[in-house]
């Protein structure tokens, strides 16, 4: 049982990192806010190069102009600052963990950083252009795409999160895999479900067109083959690791 005084010292501690959080997202805020019209622009500008002549985007909210530019900036501030905040996290947890558990968080941290990143680019660059075209192509004879700033900002939030999320498959196959839950082979050989499950999961996390979920599906399938190849590499150094520590 942990002593009274110990565990103040790690709720100080615990304040601390979160406060350093909160500031590092405070300061990434600070930084972008002048800039929050032009990144709305930015993240409009996929659907705004699909849209027919003459149509535009809309403010049905008399303070979304000013609600709408600020929360990107809100939540782009976040996204830019989780290095900082993984970082608070590794910090915290660091000192009870193991040698050999230390050797595996850090590159997980790092690797899901970057693959959260890359699942957002994908999303901006792959399947913005794609889906948005497909959307407004078949758009009934007679209505006019206007599409409003609030409405489009949540759309593209949920796809960021979904696409950043799913690309996070491979860390949780590693994960799996390092703590016993499963083995490569035993995910080798549920390999026909997976492929079954990543379509299903493209369906409820995107909207409801072929292309975005084929787009999200695709990639989450080559993903989890990649995390069952590193896995497996892990899997093997554990085991050897295990051999030496029992010689």
């Amino acid at each position: 049982m942990a002593e009274p005084n110990s565990l103040i010292a790690h709720l100080i501690e615990l304040r601390g990192r979160v406060l350093k959080a909160v500031v590092s997202v405070f300061v990434v805020f600070l930084c972008l806010v002048y800039f929050a019209q032009d990144l709305y622009h930015w993240l409009a500008t996929p659907l705004l190069d699909t849209l027919p002549e003459n149509a535009q985007m809309i403010a049905t909210d008399v303070a979304s102009p000013f609600f709408a530019p600020f929360k990107l900036t809100m939540v782009l501030s976040f996204f830019i600052a989780i290095p900082v905040v993984l970082y608070q996290i590794w910090g915290f947890v660091a000192p009870g963990l193991y040698k050999n558990e230390k050797r595996l968080v850090v590159p997980l941290l790092v690797s899901s950083t970057l693959l959260f990143y890359l699942g957002m680019a994908f999303a901006y660059y792959v399947v913005f252009p794609l889906a948005f075209s497909f959307f407004t192509s078949v758009a009934p004879e007679g209505v006019v795409i206007n599409t409003d700033i609030s409405s489009y900002l949540n759309f593209v939030l949920k796809i960021f999160f979904a696409f950043g999320l799913a690309f996070e498959i491979p860390v949780a196959v590693v994960l799996m895999c390092w703590t016993g839950v499963t083995t490569p082979d035993a995910l080798r050989a549920k390999r026909p479900y997976v492929i079954v499950g990543v379509f299903i999961l493209g369906m409820l996390l995107t909207p409801p067109d072929i292309i975005s979920q084929t787009l999200l599906a695709i990639p989450m399938w080559i993903l989890f083959e990649f995390g069952i190849v590193v896995g497996g590499i892990y899997t093997r150094k554990k085991a050897e690791q295990e051999q030496q520590d029992n010689l």
